[in-house]
């Protein structure tokens, strides 16, 4: 079901239409997204498919240019911006007028149809050629927010990164010990020649991974991770 749906005028806001069509489809998949010249198949009744639309969507995006409100049939029933427009507030779904370019202003009442009056009461989301990485994830993020069925089809939501694998080293160590907690992936760690008049030493290794230890070691040392590896021959 297209839950956005792209409401523009040919001559003002094609271009960032098309814009805002690709990056919220590339989001949130092409099946939640609404614009009319992509989505009505050839040789469908367009009337039928747009009001169809409208009204299966939950928001509407209406994209307002600096040459909006020059085409002089809007608010009248012929000019399907406006009918696209008050078909979404006949069926309380969220308009969201999208001003496009840095210049454009929310239209004044004086300047709007009757028809179309409370559009200057609705809260604006804008959309600049020049900063559109950032407007077009702000316009993402916010549609996420208002929407549920948007917010769990977001691909740009992650899992957390596992934590990464331990590995510490020592360098040379004289008469001492040294002691590792945690997760140990690989080879673990290595400890340099320890100087000693005692050469007499033990290694003693097992376990998955692979350990490596030298210097004095007075009764051996012994290390064990992992599962305990079967015996040759076995399965």
């Amino acid at each position: 079901m297209p839950e956005i749906f792209i409401n523009y005028r040919t001559g003002d806001g094609e271009q960032a239409a098309a814009t805002l069509d690709n990056a919220l489809r590339a989001r949130f998949g092409d099946g939640h997204v609404y614009r009319a010249s992509r989505s009505i198949a050839p040789g469908d009744a367009f009337d039928h498919d747009l009001v169809n639309n409208v009204r299966r969507s939950s928001v509407l995006l209406a994209l307002i240019g600096d040459h909006w409100l020059d085409k002089p049939t809007l608010g009248h029933d012929d000019d399907w911006v406006t009918k696209e427009i008050l078909e979404a507030f006949r069926h309380d779904i969220r308009i969201i007028p999208v001003l496009i370019g840095r210049r454009t202003e929310r239209p004044a009442k004086r300047d709007l149809p009757d028809a179309l009056l409370w559009l200057t009461d609705c809260q604006t989301l804008r959309y600049d050629h020049q900063t559109d990485e950032r407007d077009l994830k702000h316009i993402g993020d916010q549609l996420a927010d208002l929407v549920p069925a948007l917010a769990d089809a977001d691909r740009t939501t992650t899992e957390p990164e596992a934590p990464a694998a331990t590995d510490n080293s020592t360098g040379d160590l004289k008469n001492s010990y040294a002691t590792q907690t945690g997760p140990v992936t690989g080879s673990t760690f290595h400890i340099g020649p320890a100087e000693s008049r005692h050469s007499n030493h033990t290694v003693h290794q097992t376990g998955t991974g692979s350990n490596y230890v030298a210097g004095d070691s007075h009764g051996g040392i012994r290390q064990g991770f992992g599962a305990t590896p079967p015996a040759e021959g076995g399965e």
